[in-house]
């Protein structure tokens, strides 16, 4: 299997009410995170991975009309944590991430990857922040009543 490459796209699910929707890791049962996924190739443009991530955790189509991601223009660079790293190139520790997010109805048909996440849960945003294991989830989270126009 070829490496991951360092660079991914995290897309926060959220309502107009601000419930935002997590997923439970399959290999890590009780870690609980936002859609997110590596690029699959380097050229991929970001708007294709969030795009494609969402619809492989969620089932979720953003079609740009009715379901539109909205890039934040903002990355995180995090270390990449010690139990994932082998996914990687020898050597690489970082890993580049790009934040994007998405309004949903309440009522929309969630189906999870049963291979990548376990169960789902719409939480009130600052509940959900508290939830996520990843900080750069949480505070993306915690960001998004800026970004969703809330503020």
């Amino acid at each position: 299997m070829p490496h991951k490459i360092p660079e991914s796209v995290l897309v926060v699910i959220h309502t107009s009410e601000m419930e935002v929707l997590l997923i439970e890791r399959a290999d890590r049962p009780g870690f609980w995170q936002s859609v997110t996924g590596s690029l699959d190739a380097l050229d991929e443009p970001l708007i294709q991975a969030a795009t494609r991530e969402l619809f492989e955790e969620t089932g979720i189509v953003a079609d740009g009309e009715t379901i539109r991601l909205h890039d934040w223009q903002l990355s995180n660079v995090y270390e990449i944590y010690p139990v994932w790293r082998h996914r990687y190139a020898p050597g690489v520790t970082h890993n580049t991430e790009h934040i994007f997010s998405v309004c949903v109805p309440r009522d929309i048909p969630i189906i999870l990857s049963p291979r990548e996440h376990l169960r789902y849960a719409w939480l009130p945003w600052l509940e959900a922040a508290d939830r996520c294991f990843s900080s750069s989830n949480a505070e993306a989270i915690l960001q998004l009543p800026r970004h969703a126009g809330y503020s």
